[in-house]
């Protein structure tokens, strides 16, 4: 999404991990750097080659990882994980994979999604004893387990801690001889696995498998755990209640481009988006152009079908890092350009038809149309490749309120004007789902209709008395 400084929706986290394979940690090391985008706030790997060894820290991998630390994370099994805080906060205690010791054996665990009955739980297991080190939704399944932990057979305690979890999930949990892969059984979140060697690699996607040159295997099902252990792989079901309820912002948003979902390449969504977005609502333009990075797929699609010529009348300065906040709004919007700038010679004069993926805030969108008419636009129509956002999100996207969604309080026309646009169109859910080839997605932030109970979330979000 093209939020620059008031980003209004940010990434959840990505999983990676390697079971029977050397020097693991530095295959996580590339998987992770390959979900950066899922997370740009902190990473950590643990990994077992007789006992287990840890490393994490704030910051992007290449910032927490070296040839030297990576040397010391030792073993043929590891677990990564790259983070943007949503439930829980941010803060090193709360950094992935969490690590925990048992009499009946240790453990580390790391986690993509939201847990929305996660204070309901907490409280279920303070009152039974557990005291938590740190404010993340993850570490609850890990209380869960301990409670009917078996080192021998794992299994039955980790079915029923998952079971007792609502929301949207993606857990790894590596153990001394076993790497037990699961996903929610609402299908929120992806999770595949593919071989390599002798050996098996899971991801949140599967471009982070391409780089190491693992082979695709399948995707793990909602419901499902899957146990790789010396043996291969074992796939067990812990529930028989099974929806393929796939987050729609991870096609829209989230994934690389380079990302199969659930047999659906990322790229072609995003292509087929942009043309169904043109037949939906054809505008009459000079010039087709999308706001860097996710939006390009839908404004390649949106220039084929219309026949209107696509140009990079924006383009994104990559080497741009971790903007500060500055001291007024001159800078402000100075740092704005710096990580985003138009064009002028290919937008002078001409009709730009602008594709982006989604609005949250506006406040962004608002600048960017100003930045293409100060660049000599002669108009600027806006065309968004998803529904309105007028919903808050419970599992793992950074959107939990009313208040910071601008769609949930003002109309199309009254967003138009807000942003400066000539025009204004989103993509209907009819032509989403065209889109996909599908026809189950959870589009909860679309139209308000949650694939799961949201228990203290709802009543959170619900503070200013909308539903």
């Amino acid at each position: 999404m093209s939020e620059i400084l008031d980003r209004g929706l940010h990434e959840e986290c990505g999983v990676f991990g390697v079971f029977g394979i050397k020097n693991a940690a530095s295959l996580v090391y590339y998987g992770l750097h390959s979900l950066q985008h899922r997370g740009q706030e902190a990473c950590g790997i643990v990994s077992y080659d007789g006992e287990f060894h840890r490393m994490k820290g704030l910051g992007l991998v290449t910032e927490v990882f070296n040839e030297n630390n990576l040397s010391n994370l030792k073993g043929d099994n590891a677990i990564g994980h790259v983070r943007y805080s949503t439930a829980g906060g941010g803060g090193m205690e709360n950094v992935q994979p969490l690590f925990f010791r048992h009499h009946t054996g240790d453990f580390a665990l790391a986690h993509n999604g939201n847990i929305v009955n996660s204070k309901e739980l907490k409280h279920y297991l303070e009152d039974r004893g557990s005291i938590f080190q740190s404010t993340s939704d993850t570490e609850i399944l890990a209380h869960l387990i301990k409670k009917g932990h078996n080192e021998e057979n794992r299994l039955p305690a980790i079915s029923d801690a998952l079971n007792m979890l609502e929301g949207a999930f993606a857990f790894l949990i590596l153990t001394k001889d076993k790497l037990y892969v699961s996903r929610d059984k609402y299908g929120l979140r992806p999770l595949s696995i593919a071989k390599l060697d002798d050996g098996y690699v899971v991801s949140s996607e599967t471009c982070a498998f391409e780089v190491i040159g693992a082979k695709y295997i399948r995707d793990i099902l909602p419901g499902e755990i899957v146990v790789i252990d010396k043996n291969g792989i074992n796939s067990f079901r812990y529930s028989q209640f099974q929806k393929h309820k796939m987050c729609a912002m991870e096609y829209i948003y989230f994934a690389r481009p380079d990302s199969d979902i659930e047999g659906t390449n990322v790229h072609t969504f995003r292509k087929e988006s942009g043309k169904l977005l043109y037949r939906q609502n054809p505008i009459d333009g000079d010039i087709v152009v999308g706001v860097p990075d996710s939006s390009l797929s839908a404004a390649i699609g949106y220039a084929e079908e219309s026949g209107i010529a696509y140009e990079m009348g924006l383009i994104k300065n990559k080497y741009i890092g971790r903007t500060f906040i500055q001291p007024s709004q001159e800078l402000r919007e100075k740092g704005v350009r710096m990580k985003l700038s138009a064009v002028s010679s290919i937008v002078k004069d001409k009709r730009v038809i602008l594709i982006d993926d989604s609005i949250v805030r506006g406040t962004t969108s608002k600048r960017i149309v100003k930045m293409l008419r100060d660049s000599g636009a002669k108009e600027v129509h806006v065309c968004i490749a998803s529904p309105q956002i007028t919903h808050p999100c419970f599992y793992g996207v950074d959107i939990s309120t009313y208040d910071e969604l601008i769609s949930a309080h003002k109309s199309v026309e009254e967003v138009r004007e807000m942003i400066g646009a000539d025009s204004l169109v989103f993509l209907d859910e009819e032509n989403l789902f065209k889109a996909a080839k599908r026809a189950e997605l959870c589009t909860a932030c679309f139209c308000g209709k949650y694939p799961t109970a949201l228990y203290q979330s709802y009543k959170d979000a619900n503070k200013d008395g909308k539903f």
